[in-house]
């Protein structure tokens, strides 16, 4: 997986031998959310507008989280290939405000290979600096960020079984 930080810009990308309609039901499905990253289901409507939510784990909520774990506004939406999101940490983070999220899925990605499909993960957090080294990882009490979540995704798609089994 290759990952750039920034304090403003975040870019992750995985290669995922699955198709990108797949990783898409992962991403916009309660079914699979809550099976990878730190688990939670995921609540989307899907037209330009519409509502995002991911609730908290039931982990999470134990240590304290609150029920809703990410909202925000779904801006773009073309199944399967590209998602974009106003998203905001709705607990303990919700003081830096709306970022932007995009999920672009390329079919194909490594020399045209059909059933390798590659998911970047654009993450623009202009002034959320501790959301920024909260997603790249660099919180140890907090989980490893993006770099955790993608791989988590990468192999229950690939395996069947979540990361943490």
């Amino acid at each position: 997986m290759t990952t750039a930080t920034s304090t403003t810009t975040q870019v992750h990308r995985v290669f995922i031998k699955a198709t990108p309609e797949a990783i898409w039901e992962a991403i916009t499905s309660p079914e699979w959310s809550d099976r990878y990253g730190y688990g939670g289901a995921v609540e989307v409507d899907l037209r330009p507008g519409g509502d995002f939510k991911q609730y908290s784990s039931q982990a999470m909520r134990e240590y304290g989280a609150p029920d809703v774990a990410v909202d925000g506004e779904v801006i773009e939406a073309d199944p399967p290939s590209k998602l974009v999101l106003k998203w905001r940490m709705a607990m303990d983070l919700e003081n830096e405000g709306f970022t932007r999220l995009t999920y672009v899925i390329d079919d194909g990605a490594v020399d045209n290979q059909p059933g390798i499909s590659r998911l970047t993960v654009t993450h623009e957090l202009e002034g959320a600096p501790n959301l920024a080294a909260m997603v790249a990882g660099q919180v140890p009490q907090a989980g490893g960020g993006w770099p955790w979540i993608l791989s988590s995704l990468k192999t229950l798609l690939e395996t069947g079984a979540s990361l943490e089994a």
